[in-house]
């Protein structure tokens, strides 16, 4: 064990384990695995049915444990396999380095001195992609890959496919993974992220062998394809449903009056805005949209800029003990406007079938309803604001 790893707790250490992922990497593999094993004693090599002399070489190699199988099924199975034999094992974490040599054993350190501030953290090493000598295609495909993880998560990395990362384990073992090849290491971080596991990163130095004798098995236009894909449907689940059920979660984690005490606390928020937010809801509360009034009011609330928080509790005015009185002024509204007399009295019985037999009265008055009720509680909102935050000047 090498100096540099003195100031780490033991018990840290060896709760974790080294995984090398391997295909066809016998001319670096033997040094990345000696250069591990100076600071880790707990290395697992998973051979993914390499055709080179990997095999020999392993057979020869003291102090590690071996993951073996006869075909070729990618960088993510080999990975998921590793996981599993780790878990197996009883290992914490597993810390993931690349077979090519492109990565330093030295920094390893950096990802066990984290654990003591981020237990539960999957880390990414994030390799300096400005420097001198980093392929092109490369920088460009990181690039990529975190502008998309951005808009995935909402989390922004400097490297997000960087092979160097300590996996919490505990964290991967009741997911079910989609992906089998490189994209799973996209994969990976997006979907602990939406399960609310910290994404962080810690600097590592990265090497690229000259381009002649650099071994990679990447597939740029199969492989960029399934990323492309991959990406795809994460951006669609990301969008209709793990940012929605995340709005949703921080809505109604607090009381209606936690979440207006916050809004209207908030400098950022005008009073013009927050008025303007309590019309749109309110309407979209009253509007006979049944089932997709809150959805629909937070989407407008977004293409309108204004705050969803308060259109969404506003749009709660359609609560049951409101909803017979909201059909029966809707119903009068219309008789107003239209001209045609229900003979509906508040004493009358109102539901959704006698609603259904005065559609078209309902509907004019609904809305007519929903749009007097927005600009009078829209108004008032504006009113109580400017005196209230007047006085706490």
């Amino acid at each position: 064990m090498q100096q540099n790893q003195v100031s780490i707790e033991k018990p840290i250490v060896q709760s974790t384990c080294v995984i090398i992922p391997t295909y066809n990497n016998s001319n670096t593999l033997g040094g990345v695995i000696g250069d591990v094993l100076g600071f880790v004693k707990n290395v697992i090599v998973v051979n993914d049915g390499s055709t080179d002399g990997t095999s020999e070489l392993l057979s020869k190699t003291k102090n590690i444990e071996i993951v073996s199988y006869a075909e070729n099924k990618g960088k993510g199975y080999a990975l998921r396999k590793g996981f599993e034999y780790a878990i197996s094992k009883g290992f914490k974490y597993a810390i993931t380095i690349d077979a090519d040599g492109q990565h330093f054993a030295e920094d390893i350190p950096a990802f066990l001195q984290m654990i003591h501030d981020k237990p539960d953290a999957l880390i990414i090493g994030a390799r300096n992609m400005d420097q001198e000598g980093v392929p092109n295609t490369s920088s460009f495909g990181n690039k990529f890959s975190s502008f998309w993880f951005w808009v995935e998560t909402g989390i922004k990395l400097p490297d997000t496919q960087s092979g160097f990362r300590l996996y919490p384990l505990d964290k991967l073992k009741n997911i079910k993974w989609l992906t089998n090849k490189f994209e799973f290491e996209i994969e990976v971080p997006v979907r602990l992220a939406w399960h609310g596991t910290e994404i962080s990163h810690v600097p590592v130095k990265v090497y690229y062998a000259p381009k002649q004798t650099r071994v990679s098995h990447f597939r740029p236009f199969k492989d960029f394809t399934r990323i492309s894909i991959l990406n795809t449907i994460l951006v669609a689940i990301a969008f209709f449903y793990i940012k929605p059920r995340n709005f949703f979660r921080k809505v109604f984690s607090k009381s209606i009056k936690q979440h207006f005490r916050e809004q209207i606390s908030n400098p950022e928020q005008t009073n013009t805005k927050l008025a303007l937010s309590v019309g749109l809801g309110v309407f979209m509360g009253i509007v006979p949209l049944w089932g997709y009034q809150m959805v629909t009011a937070v989407f407008l609330a977004y293409l309108l800029k204004l705050n969803k928080v308060i259109v969404l509790l506003s749009s709660n005015i359609s609560i049951p003990p409101l909803i017979p009185f909201i059909l029966y002024f809707s119903v009068k509204t219309g008789e107003l406007i239209s001209g045609i007399h229900t003979g509906i009295s508040f004493q009358s019985e109102i539901g959704f079938e006698t609603i259904q037999s005065l559609i078209v009265v309902y509907l004019i008055g609904s809305v007519a309803l929903a749009a007097f009720m927005s600009v009078l509680l829209g108004g008032l909102s504006f009113l109580l604001l400017f005196f209230l935050r007047r006085k706490s000047i």
